[in-house]
């Protein structure tokens, strides 16, 4: 089977799936290229009110294709900074499932989603010491906000793994689950998801990625949306709210 992103849209949730079976889900050139012009088709897409990024049978992804690095390192850093930072600013809710390995480039992209879930058993690092790779400041910066400069530094001179667990404790992921009950969970928790406002979901989304010059922006938004009325009518009224703000396609 070719390496390939899949992705399917159920239950307002898109799922793209990293398969590459013959190197544990690693990155090719094309994959990494594929990526952002992907994400911009499904935060396009009204239906789609949530992602979940995972990886194909039993792995998440085992990092970029060393192969592409026998050309030019910088290049295939660059493809990898690009499609990083695509999913970092998709404009809905995002979240990786992982089981097996998260590492190097793997570990990049779930850094880049605004939330990680994992399965017992998953193995997490950021490995560009053993290839004498310098990491980009982007993905450096994004894991020293996630789990803190002496933690960052840990991973990034040793190049070690660390289980589940430890990935729990020092925030670089959000849940641990059970083996077997991964996707029982990230199911639930994106209907969660798919039932809030998406207006509330949007603006804290930028606003604790660290933007500062759209509070008017977002408080017009709030304004005119009519979110905020209905979540407070349906509140009094003891129903389901139905929210009816949706992302723009642009601006």
């Amino acid at each position: 089977m070719e390496p390939q992103l899949v992705h399917s849209v159920t239950d307002s949730v898109a799922t793209v799936v990293i398969r590459n079976p013959a190197k544990r889900n690693a990155m090719t050139a094309a994959m990494w290229r594929a990526l952002p012009p992907l994400l911009d088709e499904l935060a396009a897409d009204p239906a789609v009110r949530a992602l979940v990024l995972t990886g194909a049978d039993g792995t998440f992804c085992a990092g970029a294709d060393i192969a592409t690095l026998q050309g030019s390192a910088r290049e295939a850093q660059g493809l990898a900074v690009v499609a990083e930072e695509a999913l970092a600013a998709f404009p809905k809710p995002t979240l990786a499932a992982v089981r097996g390995h998260c590492v190097g480039g793997g570990a990049q992209l779930a850094a880049a989603c605004d939330l990680r879930f994992a399965e017992e058993g998953a193995l997490f690092g950021v490995t560009p010491a053993r290839l004498g790779v310098v990491y980009s400041a982007s993905a450096t910066r994004r894991l020293v906000a996630l789990v803190g400069p002496a933690t960052a530094k840990y991973l990034l001179f040793s190049a070690e793994l660390i289980d589940a667990r430890r990935a729990l404790r020092t925030g670089l992921v959000d849940e641990v689950v059970p083996e077997g009950e991964l996707d029982e969970r990230v199911a639930e928790f994106t209907r969660i998801l798919v039932s809030r406002s998406q207006l509330t979901q949007a603006a804290a989304k930028e606003f604790a990625d660290g933007r500062t010059d759209r509070d008017a922006y977002w408080a017009g938004q709030a304004d005119a949306g009519g979110d905020t009325a209905e979540g407070v009518a349906a509140f009094l009224e003891r129903r389901q709210p139905r929210f009816t703000w949706s992302v723009p396609t642009s601006g």
